[in-house]
């Protein structure tokens, strides 16, 4: 070998050397003989063992997770321990107003007092103690479902009242449905009577619920709305959680007449008034068929113009301030009401109106010797109309809450189970 090569040789080997000695120092270890290695892995066990006793064993949950939107507002911001007992919770919305809860009484468990707000961040703070009195913390924040993601229903009857025999429940949904079969799921409709209740869908946003025949009276209905988190349309979701009972009263249906010009008040089929009446005239004739008591005044404005009765100028065929016990039978404005314009000898000989059903009545609504006043003391929400000889259409099942117009066999067709 020659000088030049062997020079070249030790060059490459101390590079080589040198390499292993620098991957050696990175190792941290080497062919140290003084047990360090070891040495390290003990005192870090110790610190993590020691740690470890430090730590609670309270383990937290908080209910949605942190970082959820579309929230819940009413299941949402449940707080659970387990191996432990919860010491404070804190809800607040992320403008800082605090959410008032209440710990259980066992201290495993936190919810907040009152339904939370739509399209709401609200943020939660909790700490728990286990056996050993260490502490646990947990901290989660989240939004509620918007307005615009959530949809609602507005039902009729209201909780706790009392109502006639023909009325339906009625739920008018304030966005369209399009997975009406799991909305319907959400519904229940039972009673104590024991009769078979369906529910009919007449559009997108409104679902009415009724028996075959009228209810039974002195029966509860009992209405459950378990919509919350249920998928009404496209990413719309329900948000209530109710249930509601109400009353069914006696049974009271009134036949209107429009050739004799009679109303005869019956109770379970047994006449026991007869009043006088005056319908729609020839030109403007009253709905024939089936219509519900949906709401009552003792006095109220009725305008022509409000239902298409307008003269030349626009301005109503009628217009009058102090219409006394009007009582609605449709949304299109068909009423029983008191007439005190009127002479007293059109009730029971002429048909006179612009299509309600008029009763004599006095200016002032304070006359109790009148039919008027008679039929609205006497008439509670839900009470039934019968309507016929009057030589027009049957009213529409929809036009009010007149779906008894309707034969149980289409009702059960509009059902979406």
């Amino acid at each position: 070998m020659t000088v030049g090569k062997r020079r070249r040789g030790l060059t490459v080997a101390s590079a080589l050397l040198g390499g292993v000695l620098v991957l050696s120092a990175c190792s941290g270890g080497g062919d140290d003989a003084s047990g360090n290695d070891s040495g390290n892995d003990s005192s870090q066990s110790k610190v993590d063992e020691a740690a470890a006793k430090k730590s609670s064993e309270a383990q937290i949950t908080i209910t949605p997770k942190d970082g959820s939107d579309n929230a819940s507002i009413n299941n949402s911001a449940a707080v659970t321990v387990s191996k432990g007992t919860l010491t404070d919770v804190t809800m607040t919305t992320a403008a800082g107003t605090e959410v008032s809860g209440q710990i259980s009484a066992d201290k495993l468990s936190w919810k907040p007092s009152a339904q939370l707000e739509r399209s709401t961040t609200y943020k939660l703070t909790a700490e728990a103690k286990d056996s050993e009195g260490r502490v646990a913390h947990e901290n989660a924040s989240f939004t509620t479902v918007s307005p615009s993601n959530s949809f609602i229903g507005t039902f009729t009857p209201d909780d706790g009242t009392t109502v006639g025999v023909g009325m339906p429940v009625s739920i008018n949904f304030d966005k369209a449905i399009t997975n009406k079969a799991a909305v319907q799921k959400g519904i229940t409709v039972s009673t104590t009577s024991g009769q078979e209740v369906v529910c009919h869908w007449f559009n997108a946003n409104r679902m009415d619920c009724r028996p075959d025949k009228y209810w039974t009276e002195n029966s509860t209905v009992t209405l459950k709305l378990a919509l919350d988190g249920v998928e009404g349309a496209d990413g719309v979701y329900g948000v209530q959680q109710k249930t509601v009972t109400f009353k069914i009263g006696r049974n009271q249906v009134s036949y209107v007449d429009a050739k004799t010009k009679q109303m005869k008040i019956t109770h379970n089929g047994t006449t026991i008034k007869t009043i006088p009446i005056s319908a729609g005239s020839p030109e403007n004739k009253t709905y024939e068929g089936i219509m519900v008591m949906s709401e009552k005044f003792k006095e109220t404005r009725m305008n022509g113009a409000t239902v298409g009765f307008t003269d030349d100028d626009g301005k109503g065929e009628y217009d009058i301030k102090d219409v006394p016990h009007a009582i609605r039978l449709t949304n299109s404005g068909t009423f029983v009401h008191g007439n005190y314009w009127g002479a007293k000898s059109i009730f029971g000989s002429v048909n006179t109106s612009h299509g309600c059903v008029g009763l004599s009545d006095t200016k002032g609504a304070n006359d109790k010797g009148t039919a008027g006043y008679w039929f609205y003391n006497n008439s509670i929400l839900g009470d039934v109309v019968v309507v016929q000889n009057t030589g027009d259409k049957t009213v529409a099942p929809d036009n009010g809450l007149n779906g008894w117009n309707m034969s149980w066999a289409d009702w059960k067709a509009g059902s979406a189970l």
